[in-house]
């Protein structure tokens, strides 16, 4: 018996071959994909890829995808529906982000031979300061699960410029919008990711229509509870976010 029931476990096994590996994984309590609540919110998450102030994929990130509390992506959703209204959808650049990749931020802010991104991310700033100068936190709101990084797109949607490591020179990300990295984001005067004071969400030293568009995002994203962060015109958190005092580290996958 013993035999027969080991042969029917490998035959089990075999039969669901064509599951992901990690399918036996779910995901954490209480979180979601994105995806999964709304699939019309366009997704490019950066810290997947190189393009990204450090250059190189984060850890913990082995896939591009958002995941966020449950609560989280049903108001992310209200949003978007919304937005849908007036032929726009929003697009997140990173949401759920584990405690090991803050970390990785925090060992490369102090190692001073990588600088392979400067002339795009962070010109100005010298790295670092950028956990003194708030653009980066060692516990950030991020790895509580509700907070989000995000722009606003066209409907139908531009096509975006690919992005490929070493082959394209690197513009600074406050530039105009017609010479920074051609995101198909509606003009936000700097581009994701711009740790400079460009990228603050209050300062009018931006084209004007740059500035309304930022003033939309904030309007949109307030009107579902969701709290903006003064340093970075993407940034929001839920305001009722379920996980206020957890940093969760499970990797994105």
């Amino acid at each position: 018996m013993k035999i027969m029931s080991n042969k029917f476990a490998i035959l089990l096994l075999c039969s669901l071959g064509t599951l992901p590996a990690y399918a036996a994984a779910p995901l954490q309590p209480g979180f979601v994909y994105l995806k999964d609540v709304d699939p019309t919110i366009q997704q490019d998450i950066r810290y997947a890829g190189y393009h990204n102030f450090i250059g190189q994929p984060i850890k913990g990130y082995i896939a591009a995808e958002c995941i966020l509390t449950k609560e989280a992506a049903i108001a992310l959703s209200q949003v978007q529906t919304e937005l849908k209204k007036s032929s726009l959808s929003l697009k997140v650049y990173d949401c759920y982000r584990p405690q090991m990749a803050v970390d990785h931020f925090i060992a490369w802010s102090k190692d001073s031979s990588q600088q392979q991104t400067k002339a795009e991310f962070y010109p100005r700033v010298n790295k670092a300061d950028v956990f003194k100068l708030g653009y980066v936190a060692e516990k950030s709101g991020h790895s509580r699960g509700s907070t989000i990084d995000l722009t606003i797109v066209p409907v139908p949607t531009p096509t975006q410029e690919k992005y490929v490591p070493g082959q394209q020179p690197l513009v600074a990300c406050f530039s105009s919008y017609h010479e920074r990295y051609r995101d198909n984001s509606i003009d936000m005067g700097t581009g994701f990711d711009c740790l400079d004071t460009a990228a603050h969400a209050d300062n009018h030293d931006i084209p004007p229509n740059a500035y309304q568009n930022r003033q939309l995002l904030l309007a949109a994203m307030q009107k579902q509870g969701f709290v903006p962060y003064s340093k970075e015109w993407w940034h929001f958190t839920l305001k009722d976010e379920p996980y206020p005092n957890t940093y969760f580290n499970f990797v994105v996958k």
